[in-house]
């Protein structure tokens, strides 16, 4: 990967959407099969009320996503290789174990979740044969693609998502005096942990550091980039919000009144089957065609970008050196790591997953996110370091925020799973 020369960025609204891209694709990649599920849980159990839940979580995402992308700007380096810096080799260590641990359960659920829903749509294949078709089909994707070709296409398949998803809830016609009352923060008794899950899981955890290596594809590596950094983020959680609402709401419409509760990727293929009730064939073909653009996204995303983190790991730059991180995706640690991330997770879509793997994720994962505002709130504060760009009160507003939302979130998964 070869950043482009230094150049000044263009200005104007007309100008910055131009230039949107990596914010809609590191939003797009963080919305997966779990997201979708813990929304559309939130509103077959609690109907509207649950709405703000979404987009607050999306609010919180664009406060960690332009804390990394702040850092960037203002240092020339990733965040990850910030923690290599300043939080030492323990932390390193910890990181790849965690790396290595997501990898394999996320891809794994990715290609599950993009098997059930292109076997209900062309039932000719089994899950497990999809399953695998999606996973080699990003396989080639990415190693023979280049980044652009690899942004047009995720902006194909979220509009096809958004297209699809928002218009199923908009054709329902939902009252819009409950919609907004669903808008209004408010937790019904019992509610609580459905609450934390839908703002933990509306636009990903551990995708959030590929903004980096995103904004360096397009040569964003200065901070007169600030301005077109934070519109595209804007840009790309808004829509992440709107999506997380629609889906409660779509859920809240369908699954609510008819008192069917979501457990798990089929728990959607309920909510697909009562839409083929209520319109039709086609009513149902499209909620699946959304479903399906929201985790084949997803699973795209992770392929192209989570082999950058293992890249990078093994290969971190110092602050003061002034390179530029030079990244090839066809250097072994790259490739060598899109394999890793393909063929071995094949393995749980017949064997299913380890009680261990399952354990290892839900405790390393449950603590990721409040580390990772916790170190945003520390690194991006340093004057020295941040200049100019160093937190606003804002800015540490909300990541505190994220400490405690996702540090309740993280005690309880880790109870739920280890005690279970």
């Amino acid at each position: 990967m070869t950043t482009p020369p230094d150049r000044a960025p263009r200005q104007g609204v007309r100008e910055l959407m131009r230039q949107v891209g990596p914010g809609i694709v590191v939003a797009a990649t963080g919305v997966g099969a779990g997201d979708l599920i813990a929304a559309a849980k939130a509103g077959a159990t609690w109907g509207l009320p649950l709405l703000w839940a979404a987009v607050l979580g999306a609010i919180l995402k664009y406060v960690l996503a332009e804390g990394i992308a702040r850092w960037q700007l203002a240092t020339n380096t990733t965040l990850l290789e910030g923690w290599s810096r300043f939080l030492g080799r323990p932390l390193r260590i910890l990181f790849l174990l965690y790396l290595l641990v997501w990898t394999i359960v996320v891809a794994a659920a990715l290609m599950s979740a993009c098997g059930l829903v292109a076997h209900a749509l062309f039932p000719q294949l089994p899950l497990e044969a999809w399953a695998i078709v999606h996973a080699m089909l990003a396989l080639a994707f990415v190693w023979y693609g280049g980044y652009q070709g690899f942004e047009t296409i995720m902006k194909v398949v979220i509009g096809v998502m958004f297209v699809a998803i928002l218009g199923s809830a908009l054709w329902n016609r939902p009252d819009p005096f409950a919609v907004l009352q669903g808008l209004v923060p408010q937790i019904p008794s019992g509610s609580l942990l459905l609450v934390l899950g839908v703002i933990g899981g509306v636009g990903g955890t551990l995708t959030l550091l590929s903004y980096n290596y995103w904004m360096l594809e397009k040569g964003w590596n200065h901070p007169r980039w600030r301005t077109v950094v934070r519109f595209d983020l804007g840009v790309g959680y808004l829509l992440t919000g709107i999506f997380g609402a629609a889906v409660i709401l779509l859920a809240g419409q369908v699954l609510h009144p008819a008192g069917i509760p979501i457990e798990g990727n089929r728990g959607v293929l309920n909510m697909a089957a009562l839409l083929g009730n209520q319109f039709g064939r086609w009513g149902e073909i499209v909620f699946l065609v959304g479903f399906w653009g929201a985790v084949a996204s997803s699973l795209l995303g992770v392929w192209q970008s989570v082999p950058y983190l293992f890249f990078n790991f093994l290969a971190p730059r110092s602050i003061d050196s002034g390179d530029s991180l030079e990244i090839s995706r066809h250097h072994w640690h790259y490739r060598g790591y899109l394999l890793f991330m393909t063929f071995p997770p094949m393995l749980l879509l017949g064997l299913g997953r380890p009680v261990w793997l399952i354990v290892a994720y839900a405790a390393l994962g449950a603590l990721f996110m409040p580390f990772l505002a916790a170190t945003l709130l520390y690194l991006n504060n340093r004057r020295s370091i941040m200049g100019e760009l160093r937190n606003g009160p804002w800015a540490n507003v909300g990541l505190i925020l994220c400490i405690v939302l996702f540090g309740v979130l993280g005690v309880i998964q880790i109870v739920d799973k280890v005690l279970r």
